[in-house]
């Protein structure tokens, strides 16, 4: 009770400094013009100092081509119809004003898309000197150009840039309330917990010259790289070893049917990735990710492989399946047409020379059964050696065909896993 009886009385006392305050609130902002440029010589320059801090990397957006990043941005610049003598004012030298009650630059970025909800933050403090300092957290949904080609280990660099939208540098002019170097290796707001790490902030001054007239720009490049241990595990691995497996198919025989079989099931294996990898893998226009472009090589390789064994599996059954038929049907002739046929004229005059004759003929038929029969297997046996000669010249080149794409699959999966380690190395260089 003792404490808040004290308090109570500091408050009314004379020597607070609430009275004060008021009155330089109120001497300050009663005669003042925020529609005004705060200087007393029109000629001279507002300088405003900015400054920007990266919080987080909230959204990269690669199909949309935006970034949503979370920042700490700061203003500073001099208001001399906002400064006063401090001894005469309780030794106040910084106090709390409305943004909306004073001038405030316009300053825009660049490469705004989208409004986020921020904080809104109404007051900015000001010092006995005049000096501004107006901060606050912005959520930011900028335009960037999002290369995907090297997924998961991409390094993408967005750029914010801040000029005056209205005001040339006459008016106008931007300078860094931080040196570069500073700025650049600030991390300290940084949250890592993310998917993405912040490398540095580099910073520039230029001066934009167009028809309106000369802007003055700062522009702020964040250059961020992905985590992608989490990618290399559900991706990368699972990619190799389904590359190694359907690799492992070409060692079985080519006429095979459990090769198609087997195949087939690598196809399926491949397309249930496929289609679970199309929800992690960024999709952008602009560019496709290299293991996107290998997968899809990968799959029609397979394609390309097991088409061509089926396609020598039906051509060689077909061509067995001819030639059955055309032995047969020359076995059929052969029979038939190497029997003894007698003209029934014959039959009737020569029936008395039958007894005499019989004999003779009997071994004579025999033999020219035996002949025919001869004739068709020897006709079979060449038949089967063209067929065997076929199927050899059809194997012998599906080999060469296989050893060409064994080979091809072994020179794209080494240059795959070059691709990755150098991409690799580069990402942690």
């Amino acid at each position: 009770m003792g404490g808040k009886k004290q308090g109570i009385l500091a408050i009314d006392t004379p020597h607070s400094s609430s009275p004060a305050l008021h009155h330089l609130t109120k001497q300050l902002l009663q005669t003042y013009r925020k529609e005004v440029r705060p200087v007393h010589n029109w000629t001279q320059a507002t300088t405003v100092y900015l400054d920007v801090s990266v919080h987080a990397v909230l959204d990269v957006d690669t199909q949309n081509q935006k970034l949503k990043t979370s920042i700490w941005y700061r203003e500073v610049w001099d208001d001399e119809f906002l400064s006063w003598n401090s001894s005469m004012f309780d030794e106040i030298r910084e106090i709390s004003l409305p943004l909306s009650a004073i001038w405030a630059p316009d300053i825009i970025i660049n490469e705004y898309v989208d409004i986020e909800r921020s904080p809104d933050l109404p007051y900015v403090y000001v010092n006995s000197s005049g000096t501004i300092k107006h901060s606050k957290p912005i959520q930011v949904v900028s335009a960037c150009n999002l290369e995907t080609y090297a997924f998961p280990f991409d390094v993408q660099n967005c750029s914010l840039t801040f000029s005056s939208i209205l005001h040339t540098v006459e008016d106008v002019d931007l300078a860094f309330l931080r040196s570069t170097e500073d700025i650049t290796h600030d991390q300290k707001a940084f949250l890592n917990d993310s998917e993405w790490e912040l490398l540095s902030v580099s910073s520039t001054y230029r001066i934009l010259q167009n028809s309106a007239g000369d802007f003055a720009q700062i522009q702020f490049n964040v250059v961020i790289r992905r985590h992608p241990l989490v990618y290399v595990v559900s991706l990368l691995i699972p990619s190799i070893f389904l590359m190694l497996v359907d690799l492992g198919s070409f060692y079985l025989p080519p006429t095979c049917q459990a090769r198609i079989l087997f195949k087939t099931s690598v196809l399926v294996g491949y397309t249930v990735f496929r289609v679970n990898m199309s929800d992690e893998v960024p999709r952008s226009a602009g560019s496709t990710p290299l293991i996107g472009v290998f997968f899809t090589v990968c799959m029609a390789f397979l394609v390309l492989s097991l088409s061509k064994s089926i396609l020598l599996v039906k051509f060689l059954y077909d061509e067995q399946c001819s030639q059955q038929e055309q032995t047969l049907l020359c076995l059929r002739g052969d029979t038939e047409t190497d029997q003894p046929r007698m003209d029934p004229r014959a039959q009737l005059a020569g029936v008395a020379e039958s007894s005499v004759c019989q004999e003779y003929q009997a071994p004579s038929g025999t033999l020219m059964e035996v002949w025919s029969q001869l004739r068709s297997i020897g006709s079979y046996f060449q038949t089967q050696e063209q067929v065997d000669r076929q199927e050899l010249g059809w194997l012998a080149l599906l080999q060469r065909f296989d050893r060409l794409l064994f080979h091809s699959y072994l020179v794209l999966l080494g240059l795959y896993a070059v691709t990755l380690s150098s991409l690799w190395v580069s990402w942690s260089g």
